[in-house]
């Protein structure tokens, strides 16, 4: 598969992977005046770059499929004037797919943001969030010690999602248990 992959790269043209954009949307926020850590991973997201230097993103952050704006237009017809805000994500941050970061918020260190959620207001330090608004569930250490413990008895997998897929007895290991851990 990866052959084939390859092949059809080469007659499409390069196309970048995951970690080439996600680098060039870090470097693009960090022209721009804005901030961003060591570890960042920017995935399938849409960064409002309008105002990068109001974006602060810590170390070891992970967006997935993230909206973040840093700009609320709704009075612009009216006022003509669009209402900008700073958006500061702390260090060991997950934003889950779907979810959007609206201006004049923090979210602290250690939290994790479920799929979809909408963050439109702080979120302290150690927490777990979800909704719309999204709400606080637990703490991000709660999280990590339920996983580790689950991880002690459930299917563990340490291949990546591509090296399963060649793996029969893997796949009926997850399919079996109905979820698990992969690397």
């Amino acid at each position: 598969m990866n052959l084939l992959k390859r092949i059809y790269r080469k007659l499409k043209g390069h196309q970048p992977t995951d970690e080439e954009k996600s680098k060039y949307l870090c470097d693009k926020i960090r022209n721009g005046g804005g901030i961003v850590g060591n570890n960042v991973d920017i995935l399938a997201s849409n960064i409002d770059m309008g105002e990068p230097y109001l974006i602060h993103i810590g170390n070891n952050v992970t967006l997935t499929g993230v909206k973040l704006l840093t700009h609320d237009a709704c009075l612009y017809k009216t006022t003509g004037y669009t209402r900008v805000g700073k958006v500061h994500i702390g260090n060991d941050v997950f934003v889950g797919w779907g979810s959007i970061i609206l201006p004049n918020v923090t979210i602290g260190n250690n939290v994790v943001i479920g799929a979809g959620s909408v963050v439109a207001k702080d979120i302290p330090d150690n927490s777990v969030v979800v909704g719309n608004p999204c709400r606080v569930i637990g703490t991000y250490d709660a999280l990590v010690a339920k996983n580790l413990e689950a991880m002690k008895t459930g299917v563990v997998e340490d291949k990546l999602p591509s090296e399963i897929m060649q793996d029969k007895e893997a796949i009926e290991r997850f399919i079996k248990a109905e979820k698990g851990y992969i690397k």
